[in-house]
């Protein structure tokens, strides 16, 4: 489960669910009227203040309206230049552009839940768009698509159209993490987003599992080749969440005639409102077919594990540690045959009006020299800095 979305209800967001415990927990509603005996009571609880309302949300139309800024600056002590790898930090992505401000995302959310027709839409400029949408496809849009959530239907939810991937314990909003930077895992070893059908049903008090029917891996149009297929499932418990995926395929780029499988599965830690911590293990495969003289029948593998601890220091203050391994064995994700492991630090601080910032250290390093450093130097480590700034423009923030 790449940990929210902003991204979508299956997209396994880990911090969506540590804070909203997957929406599955319906609120608990208040009598309309006092009950008769009410006037009996002591005058202090009689004259005790209602609980404030929810604020209203922004709305356009029937549609729900939300966003956020997202700008960093990040130092990276190799100092790598324009020429030698677009002056990036290696392994990053979105908030990937070093030594220099840059903007890691703008984002406006027009959202109606399904009831029982719904639909989504999240538009996205700046590092986010260009690197989720390589392709062009769709270039600002993260997310877009109809949703139905019929009412005697138990639960059960269809949504058609452009949604980010289930898979992962990250989601693509730094807003939504506990670290500012995203995993090794979430950059290299999952998808991003699918396009095609997705569906999700509740069949316990406790499980909600689901299917999904997509072209691949982060594509609109699938030209050659089959579907890709997924199959979901989260079960919450009040100290513990575990998420699995599984999505297989024809979704290869050498005519998209051999499979690529990913195995995906997230166990969340809740064991109090101020600790969580998360285990994340992702194993995938790109088996290559010879068509049309093309491919080598090779079986691409890469693995990785990462694990993260949260700590609410108060309720403006908060600590994450995250630490993880990375095992590319035929370069197929990261284009070379490593081991790559990575250790990350965040302090975090709400400020008033929606305001977070973020102070981040991480250390990266591999069994190769894959750090750029320099003009044209290669290493196998890298330090990096970053400050970031996120501003959330919804009511209740």
């Amino acid at each position: 489960m790449s940990i929210s979305s902003t991204s979508s209800p299956m997209r396994m967001s880990l911090l969506s669910v540590a804070a909203l415990s997957l929406a599955l927990v319906a609120g608990a509603q208040t009598p309309a009227t006092a009950p008769a005996d009410t006037a009996a009571a002591p005058a202090s609880a009689a004259q005790a203040p209602a609980p404030a309302p929810d604020p209203k949300p922004w709305r356009v139309g029937p549609m729900d309206v939300s966003g956020f800024l997202d700008g960093y600056y990040s130092y990276n002590s190799n100092d790598p230049s324009e020429d030698n790898n677009g002056k990036i930090n290696d392994l990053y992505n979105f908030n990937d552009k070093t030594n220099q401000w840059a903007l890691n995302g703008a984002k406006l959310t027009l959202n109606h839940d399904p009831a029982p027709i719904g639909a989504r839409v999240d538009l996205v400029y700046g590092r986010i768009n260009k690197l989720v949408n390589a392709s062009n496809q769709l270039e600002f849009v993260e997310q877009a698509y109809f949703s139905v959530k019929p009412p005697k239907a138990k639960g059960f939810e269809l949504d058609l159209g452009k949604f980010v991937t289930s898979a992962g314990a990250e989601v693509i909003e730094s807003k939504d993490n506990w670290n500012y930077s995203r995993s090794i895992l979430f950059a290299w070893a999952i998808p991003y987003y699918h396009f095609g059908l997705r569906s999700s049903m509740p069949v316990s008090k406790t499980e909600t599992i689901g299917v999904q029917l997509v072209n691949g891996w982060n594509n609109i149009v699938n030209d050659v080749g089959g579907p890709t297929v997924g199959v979901t499932s989260s079960y919450v418990k009040p100290q513990y969440t575990w998420n699995a995926d599984f999505y297989t395929g024809p979704a290869n780029y050498t005519e998209q005639h051999g499979y690529r499988n990913l195995f995906d599965t997230t166990v969340l830690l809740t064991p109090n409102s101020k600790f969580n911590a998360y285990i994340n293990y992702d194993i995938g495969a790109n088996s290559d077919s010879i068509h049309n003289g093309i491919g080598d029948n090779k079986t691409n593998l890469w693995q990785g594990v990462a694990f993260a601890a949260h700590q609410q220091i108060s309720s403006k203050f908060a600590g994450t540690g995250r630490i993880e391994v990375f095992n590319d064995r035929d370069g197929y994700s990261t284009g070379v045959a490593q081991t790559v492991k990575e250790f990350t630090a965040t302090g975090e601080y709400h400020w008033p009006l929606g305001l977070i910032a973020r102070a981040e250290y991480r250390h990266d390093w591999s069994d190769q020299p894959y750090f750029h450093k320099n003009a044209d130097s290669m290493v196998d480590s890298q330090n990096t800095f970053t400050i970031g700034l996120i501003a959330i423009f919804a009511p209740k923030r």
